[in-house]
């Protein structure tokens, strides 16, 4: 019977001293290497050589400046974008003036200022005056701005103070809704519809009882200046609302508490707290809307009645500058009337731009810096 060697007994040198698998006295590993040298770890690729792990802080680091550098790359090419689309539209706006300027040189050459004060309309004689037009540009506009501001602001009010929460989001949504559908839809309801009501019931009424005043007397036609008014006060009504909503909500929550508080009734404080200070930007809103009315184009033309000349009585009809280059832009034969037409359509731009500028201003006044009162 054998018997295995006892392995402590044997002559080994391991037995006298320290294991050579543990790092000794004087820091040596079993493979002749220092127990602080960098540690090592083999390569799969062929040759075998050994590569040095890299610490993960110097990952970390190359990788946080290549993100860097994409981000910085990121917002150059952003800065430039949102540049070039701010340039690109006030050279829009450039060319068109130049371009409306270029093309009605002859047209001012010619008339001189006495285009905007002439009555005359004469294509076949080529003598022309604006004054006809801006007439009825500017007696519609009032018109319907006479109709849809007290529409608009007690819309804008009923949505704000009394309008129950549930329901307010689809009533505003309605109200928007307005200012989406086309202008042609507007002329057909209102060559089908509205003409129709005005003829029959609404102009025989006027003329009844305020025909003394020669604003609601003459033959009733239908068509007519009433008619392009009250179809631009229905176009131009969620426009004035949705900008008023926006103002009064922006009047602190704070004035109509004090308001209540000192015993004002719901109509004090609506007029004392909240009209009085969203003042400046109803009047912004109403002058928006004007804006809107004087560039209007399709649906007055399909009901003004398109006629060159001013009338006292609204009953009669008339022309506005959109609806006579609508007409007649297509059928303008010799140079100098369609120079006309197109220095037209520059009074129509300078007007409205200004209009338009003063609204802005106005409504800035009022909301800067002031957060909303509402949700």
């Amino acid at each position: 019977m054998h018997t295995l060697p006892d392995p402590t007994a044997s002559g080994d040198s391991r037995s006298d001293g320290p294991r050579s698998d543990g790092p000794g006295s004087d820091g040596l590993r079993s493979d002749g290497l220092r127990s602080d040298a960098p540690e090592t770890v083999s390569n799969p690729a062929p040759g075998n050589a050994p590569l040095v792990a890299m610490a993960p802080g110097t990952q970390m680091g190359s990788r946080s400046r290549l993100t860097a550098k994409e981000s910085v790359f990121a917002d150059g090419v952003f800065r430039s974008a949102v540049t070039f689309c701010a340039i690109a539209l006030v050279a829009s706006v450039g060319l068109i003036v130049y371009e409306l300027i270029i093309q009605s040189h002859l047209s001012m050459s010619k008339f001189g200022f006495g285009f905007l004060t002439k009555q005359i309309w004469d294509p076949v004689g080529e003598d022309f005056g604006a004054l006809p037009f801006i007439f009825g540009t500017l007696v519609s506009a009032l018109v319907a701005l006479i109709l849809a501001v007290p529409l608009s602001i007690g819309t804008a009010l009923f949505l704000t103070e009394i309008c129950p929460r549930v329901i307010r989001p689809i009533l505003s949504m309605l109200v928007e809704l307005l200012a989406a559908i086309p202008s042609v839809i507007y002329g057909l309801w209102g060559y089908f519809v509205l003409v129709p009501v005005l003829r029959l019931h609404v102009e025989p009424f006027l003329a009844k009882y305020m025909g003394w005043t020669g604003l609601f007397s003459g033959r009733m036609y239908g068509f007519g200046m009433l008619a392009a008014g009250t179809i631009l006060a229905i176009m131009i009504l969620p426009i004035i609302a949705s900008i008023t909503r926006e103002v009064i909500m922006a009047v602190p929550r704070q004035q109509r508490e004090a308001a209540l508080a000192l015993g004002a009734t719901k109509w004090e404080m609506l007029r004392i707290a909240v009209l009085r200070n969203a003042r400046p930007g109803i009047l912004g809103a109403i002058i928006l809307g004007m804006g809107r009315a004087f560039g209007e184009t399709m649906a007055v033309t399909m009901l003004i009645g398109n006629r060159a000349e001013i009338s006292k009585s609204l009953f009669a009809p008339g022309n506005t500058l959109a609806s006579v280059i609508a007409n007649e832009f297509t059928e303008a034969v010799g140079n100098t009337y369609l120079s006309a037409l197109v220095e037209m359509a520059l009074i129509l731009f300078v007007l409205t731009l200004i209009v338009n500028g003063l609204a802005g201003l106005l409504v800035w006044s009022i909301t800067r810096g002031t957060p909303r009162a509402l949700a």
